[in-house]
This record gives structure tokens, C-alpha cells and sequence, in this order.
């Protein structure tokens, strides 16, 4: 199994939709999908319909009990072979109980390991701070995955992003191999098309030669999480991402 962490330390770049997207299309190939929630705003749970009162099994109980299995945490969705593993408001509790309790910031690797004959990718939707989640995932994943808008100031959280990611690699002592998505790009801005350049002449090599463009079909979530396959210039683009990252896969991942 092959897991993707999506994030970034600022909010607004488009991680949740490209977590759906990539998720979708991935799902679309046939794979066996696990999409994680791992965000307490839960935007990526409320877009499968999924109620916030009573609060719904998922991954804080991956933080709470940890013999607890994700395949029983998982929830079908309108997507063939994509399940989701919801968030719950009360993933905001965990910084402070990190704190006196000791094995939390390994929790989400055991529980991924334990599910790794049950599906083919996990991708994690993480929060846009660096905490205890976000460590979890960097810690557990296989590649991380940035979605950074073409914006002069989301730079700033690319740069806190791959610090940060620079330094879990260090920590866990096995390479986290990297990705850079532009998204939200709008090419009638001097702004978006000078942020572009920079990105590829700053990480060359680690940036996806495209970019996601503006494309309001995108902003509506629950829309994406439909049995019908959306369509759109932003649709086209994330498939296009996604063939892009399955190709820079080593060839024992494409096989496994």
C-alpha cells in the first residue's frame, strides 16, 4: 500500500480538493482507496455528507484506542473503491494530550501498517498546521504531496512545508520523497505567472510542470464526491497531476 500525505502549513492552497481529486481518480484506475480525514474542521468529511452530530466513528479513535482497525473506521462513499475514514471535531484535543501520552505521535503508523494488505493507496488530507497530525502523517507516508497556490505569499508556507518535512526525514531515518502541485494559478495575473516560474526555478525536479488552474466548478466539494466524474479545465488538470505522480513512482511501488 501506498501512502500520500497532502499537505501544507498554509491554508487556502487547495489540499482537501486535491486530496478528493486525487483520491477519485486513483479510485477511477481501480485501485482500492483509503481517503483519511485528518483535518478537525472536517471540510473533506462534511463534503461526503457526513454529519458532524453525533460525532461519527474515524480517526481520533485511531489516536484513543489503538488496537482499533481503519478498515472498521472506514465508510463507504458514492465513489466505487473509494472509503473514507471520517474527522471529528475532537482531533483538536490531541496537542495537549500529546503531551502526557506517550506513543500518540506514532499512531497513525501503526494503524496504516496493520491496513496495508487491504488496500492499494491511503492518501491523508492533513491540517494546515504542523502538530501532532500533520507529524503523524509525514511520519507514516511514503511521498508527500504539496498543493501551494501560485500566490507570492503561499511561498512562504512552501518553504515552512519542506523544513518541516526535511526534518520528520531526518527523524524517521528513510527518505520522504516529494511532490509540489500549483494550484489555483491564474495565468491573466502578472503575480500567478512570476510565482510559477519561481517554483519551478527554486525545485526543479520536485514541481509538476502544469499547474491547476482557477476553475469555479472546483469550490464546490460536495459536487466532487458524486458517483458522476467531474468535468473541467481543473478536473482535467488533476488527472493530468495524477499521471504525472504514478509515473514517479519507483517501478517495485507501480507493481506492488
Amino acid at each position: 500500500m501506498q501512502t500520500w500525505a497532502i499537505a501544507n502549513q498554509k491554508g487556502g492552497v487547495g489540499k482537501t480538493t486535491t486530496s478528493l481529486c486525487l483520491a477519485r481518480g486513483l479510485a477511477t484506475m481501480g485501485h482500492r482507496v483509503l481517503l483519511i480525514d485528518l483535518d478537525p474542521h472536517a471540510s473533506l468529511t462534511r463534503a461526503f455528507g457526513v454529519p458532524a452530530d453525533p460525532p461519527p466513528a474515524g480517526t481520533h479513535d485511531v489516536f484513543s484506542n489503538f488496537s482499533v482497525e481503519l478498515s472498521t473506521l472506514s465508510r463507504r462513499t458514492g465513489i466505487d473503491g473509494l472509503l473514507l475514514v471520517a474527522a471529528q471535531p475532537a482531533l483538536a484535543t490531541l496537542e495537549r494530550r500529546g503531551a502526557t501520552q506517550p506513543g500518540l505521535g506514532l499512531s497513525l503508523g501503526r494503524a496504516l501498517h496493520a491496513a496495508r494488505g487491504g488496500y492499494d493507496y491511503a492518501l491523508l488530507d492533513c491540517p494546515p498546521t504542523l502538530g501532532l497530525l500533520m507529524v503523524n502523517a509525514l511520519a507514516a507516508a511514503d511521498r508527500l504531496i504539496v498543493p501551494t497556490q501560485t500566490d507570492p505569499l503561499a511561498m512562504h508556507g512552501l518553504t515552512d512545508m519542506l523544513r518541516t518535512a526535511d526534518m520528520v526525514e531526518r527523524s524517521r531515518r528513510r527518505p520522504l520523497p516529494r511532490h509540489i502541485l500549483p494550484t489555483l494559478y491564474d495565468r491573466r495575473t502578472r503575480a500567478g505567472v512570476l510565482v510559477l516560474e519561481q517554483l519551478h526555478d527554486r525545485y526543479e525536479g520536485l514541481v509538476w510542470p502544469k499547474a491547476v488552474p482557477m476553475d469555479t466548478r472546483l469550490r464546490d466539494a460536495m459536487a466532487l464526491t458524486t458517483g458522476t466524474a467531474p468535468t473541467g479545465r481543473g478536473a482535467d488538470a488533476y488527472r493530468s497531476a495524477l499521471n504525472w505522480l504514478l509515473a514517479a513512482l519507483p517501478a517495485q511501488q507501480k507493481a506492488a
